[in-house]
């Protein structure tokens, strides 16, 4: 049971940081397109490379995630 307990505690981490990140991405995605025409170059590339960043980051997570579900069928 503690095994089980252990990773519903961890998929609720990622379901967390998962959300975090959606959160982080879609913000700076619509702060690029606001911004598009009056920010600097440099600044814009670093964010859009942030943005890519991220969602990179939150499909690892959700992979991740699937994966813990996955093994909570077998418990």
């Amino acid at each position: 049971m503690a095994k089980l307990d252990s990773a519903k505690e961890e998929l609720g981490w990622l379901k967390v940081l998962f959300t975090v990140l959606a959160a982080m991405d879609v913000s700076l995605v619509a702060w690029v397109s606001q911004t598009y025409g009056t920010a600097r170059n440099a600044l814009l590339f670093v964010a859009i490379a942030a943005a890519a960043l991220l969602t990179v980051s939150a499909i690892w997570i959700n992979q991740i995630a699937y994966r813990k579900i996955r093994e909570l069928r077998d418990l």
